[in-house]
């Protein structure tokens, strides 16, 4: 592994909440992640909406991007294949050129230690998968991967025959659409994905949210609902976020730096079995 972890002061006020976050989810029974676009910043990806966003620079999807898929699906293929419009060939090279940070596998080790149960992500960079996280929830898809619309099933590329001359492509499955996976405006969430977590924000009895300010639904849903029923929340956030006021524990600090040095107390702890 061994990504660089961005350099930052930690005072004593942070030092000591990083100490009682990772005495929290190490005695927790079950742990919850929570991520956005803040974690993978540090990647050099840019948040999609704001000052300096990858919309702001390239320009927006359309609005009814699914609905124009459904239309037309074979030109919404040759577009995926040799993008035309800028904001599809920015997000293209944007993300080719990502690579895990400290944050992405700092979670991944958590999970593989048993301290994070499950990672719901909010990000289709496909950056935690590369960081070795398994028990992974794309809430809104994910840009390396295909999906059927038909049977749900998600597949590589290259596992899927993609004829340039004969689209759109058919699932290997059940023979239904493909499209890519990622969840365009205008699509509803895919159920098996939606249900998977709500199960885990259901059991969690403390949830790490790392790098969102929880504002898009029904994302923005899951740690209000772990803080309502008295568990832990603990927000990983350089700024001030609406789950400020609810949270357990703010960390402030970049997201991936924090996660990391969170990972390390934990792992630093004398006890690392869960209840």
């Amino acid at each position: 592994m061994g990504a660089a972890v961005q350099s930052f002061a930690v005072d004593a006020a942070l030092d000591s909440a990083i100490e009682e976050a990772a005495e929290r989810i190490a005695s927790a029974r079950h742990v919850v992640a929570l991520t956005g676009a803040g974690l993978s910043v540090e990647s050099g990806i840019p948040p999609f909406r704001g000052p300096g966003g990858l919309w702001e620079k390239y320009g927006e999807p359309p609005l009814d991007g699914y609905q124009r898929f459904l239309r037309d699906p074979a030109e919404a293929w040759r577009e995926r294949l040799e993008p035309t419009e800028p904001w599809a060939r920015g997000l293209k090279q944007t993300l080719e050129r990502a690579k895990p940070n400290a944050g992405h596998e700092a979670l991944a080790a958590l999970e593989q230690a048993g301290h994070v149960a499950a990672v719901i992500t909010q990000n289709i960079d496909d950056l935690h998968r590369q960081a070795g996280s398994r028990r992974l929830l794309e809430i809104h898809g994910n840009a390396k991967l295909l999906r059927c619309v038909d049977c749900t099933g998600r597949f590589a590329p290259e596992s899927v025959a993609i004829d340039p001359d004969s689209l759109p492509p058919h699932c290997p499955q059940c023979g239904g659409l493909v499209k890519g996976d990622t969840v365009q405006f205008g699509e509803p969430i895919p159920e098996d994905v939606l249900a998977g977590c709500t199960e885990q924000a259901a059991r969690a009895d403390c949830m790490l949210v790392v790098g969102t300010s929880a504002t898009v639904y029904p994302a923005a849903a899951f740690p209000l609902e772990v803080a309502a029923r008295g568990g832990d929340l603990i927000e990983v956030n350089p700024f001030e976020s609406d789950l400020t006021p609810v949270a357990t524990l703010s960390l402030r600090g970049p997201a991936g730096a924090v996660a990391s040095r969170l990972r390390e107390r934990i792992d630093a702890r004398p006890e690392r079995a869960h209840g």
